[in-house]
């Protein structure tokens, strides 16, 4: 039943995902944590560390590991855990790429059409608010810790979110040395100050 669920979801989320892998985090989140459960939140959110760490597009990336996971939590073997990873990367794939090639024709062919540049007017700041939905939903107690529970990695985790905007908004350094130094410094902290 996962199998069939899987290609569903990814499905779905591969034809609505308009604007890439980081306006699709939120949609991901919603089926895969919230609605199936087939992943926690602090899973879902080590999945996008790596996605984002790994070659390629994001939204492929956590297709393949979340269709991997997802499959493996459900109580299924390794081998099946691969195949659930296909499933997911494949079925998030084949809807946009038949859109597509039927799309690709009609927009280029009426690019310049006042209705097209008004469709996409309405698009880019929509993506944005994708975007800034799923920053929102990652920021939880699991991947903050909680100020009375866990005040010094709250703190810590304030911090490091600080200069990791910092650092790629005004500095422009690389987000890959940011994920880099981020996880040294994780290893270093919390083998000092376990959580």
């Amino acid at each position: 039943m996962i199998f069939l669920q899987l290609f569903l979801v990814f499905s779905k989320i591969g034809i609505v995902g308009f604007g890439g892998g980081y306006a699709m985090l939120s949609l991901i989140q919603d089926d895969v944590v919230n609605k199936h459960g087939w992943l926690s939140s602090a899973e879902f959110t080590d999945i996008v560390a790596v996605s984002q760490m790994t070659p390629g597009p994001l939204g492929i990336n956590m297709a393949t590991y979340v269709g991997y996971t997802s499959v493996l939590n459900a109580g299924y073997p390794t081998e099946l855990a691969m195949l659930g990873s296909l499933l997911a990367t494949l079925s998030i794939l084949w809807l946009p790429f038949i859109l597509m090639i039927v799309v690709s024709r009609f927009l280029l062919k009426h690019k310049e059409s006042p209705i097209i540049k008004s469709i996409f007017a309405g698009l880019r700041p929509t993506i944005v608010g994708l975007v800034a939905a799923a920053a929102l939903v990652l920021m939880n107690a699991e991947n903050f810790g909680a100020p009375r529970t866990a005040l010094l990695q709250f703190v810590v985790s304030l911090i490091l979110f600080a200069l990791a905007f910092i650092s790629v908004y005004r500095f422009k350094v690389s987000p890959l040395k940011i994920l880099a130094l981020a996880g040294i410094f994780g290893m270093v902290f919390y083998s000092v100050f376990p959580s």
